[in-house]
């Protein structure tokens, strides 16, 4: 099983966001020695839980302290910026981490509408994405004959973009654009089979990739027994909760119960959380193994919201036994 891992960089109630970035690294120096495929960051800003909104500084520091993993963004939105930024930014991380970098791209701002005005982003740039794409596209790519814009660094190191979704229009445009298309499963799944099918259909070949391929995401948490799993993942529940009832917060600590929800919140909370595999190893394998089976999904990206980092890291020492 391809097994990746999506770090949200979160700050646990009790700490700050120092403490969040060095789990961060030291998450990613144990994911390096344990064989995931690659290791991914987010943009999102102004959430006191997040700690990755500078997401290219971030992976700038995972890349130096690791030595295989591929890194990237998981991902930059790319309506917060110019084209020609992210190329200058991920052409300089290409350039010090040769044939180790991934740049995934989503279109939502990552953030809420006050914070986006802040950003002084215009309102139109969502409307533009797939052009920014292909912009950014050429950038990385080899320099043209009279090409008068440059990106240096950037230019010639073709890193490889992957478009990132939770609708069908990531999924059309991977299709056309013949990128590889990562599907936030994780926390958005309803639409993640037609999205997975659309994009099948309608893939065409291009340079960087010949056939489709396809990522999902998934929360996991694994712990010894099902029973200490399912308590750490009561910190995830929190955090849902909090999205769905407008109190978002840092990562809270595990509880033995969670109160009773009413049925529409409690509905919503499930709906949000419904790619989520909970349990020991065995538990979990099963789990994946079926999910992986129905959706025909190339490879898995894991997100692991756990509240104490020793178990975190646990939980992803365990669930390597399932890479291969």
């Amino acid at each position: 099983m391809k097994l990746s891992i999506l770090d949200l960089a979160h700050v646990p109630a009790g700490a700050d966001v120092t403490t969040a970035l060095r789990n961060t690294l030291d998450l990613a120096r144990h994911a390096d020695r344990l064989g995931y495929e690659r290791y991914w960051l987010a943009e999102h800003h102004n959430m006191p839980g997040i700690a990755s909104a500078a997401t290219a500084v971030v992976i700038g520091q995972v890349g130096a302290v690791t030595q295989r993993i591929r890194v990237g963004a998981g991902g930059i939105m790319l309506p917060n910026h110019s084209p020609l930024v992210i190329a200058e930014q991920f052409g300089t991380l290409a350039t010090l981490f040769p044939e180790r970098i991934d740049l995934g791209l989503g279109r939502a701002p990552g953030t809420d509408g006050l914070t986006w005005r802040a950003l002084r982003r215009d309102p139109a740039a969502a409307d533009r994405f797939a052009d920014d794409v292909q912009e950014l596209q050429a950038l990385l790519g080899p320099v043209q004959p009279d090409q008068r814009i440059r990106a240096i660094p950037g230019a010639g190191t073709n890193v490889p973009l992957w478009i990132l979704g939770s609708s069908l229009f990531g999924s059309q445009l991977a299709a056309h654009l013949g990128l590889p298309y990562a599907f936030a499963s994780h926390f958005a799944p309803a639409a993640l089979m037609p999205a997975l099918k659309l994009y099948r259909e309608r893939f065409r070949p291009s340079t960087q990739l010949q056939r489709p391929y396809a990522m999902a995401g998934v929360n996991v948490i694994v712990a010894p027994t099902d029973a200490e799993a399912r308590q750490l993942f009561t910190s995830l529940q929190q955090v849902v909760i909090g999205i769905v009832t407008g109190g978002r917060g840092l990562l809270p600590p595990p509880v033995d119960a969670l109160a009773p929800l009413p049925p529409a919140v409690q509905a919503q909370v499930d709906a949000f959380l419904g790619c989520s595999f909970v349990g020991s190893v065995d538990t979990v394998r099963r789990g994946l193994e079926k999910f992986r089976a129905d959706t025909g999904a190339d490879e898995l990206i894991v997100a692991s919201a756990i509240y104490d980092h020793a178990a975190r890291v646990r939980s992803y020492e365990l669930l390597a036994a399932l890479i291969g």
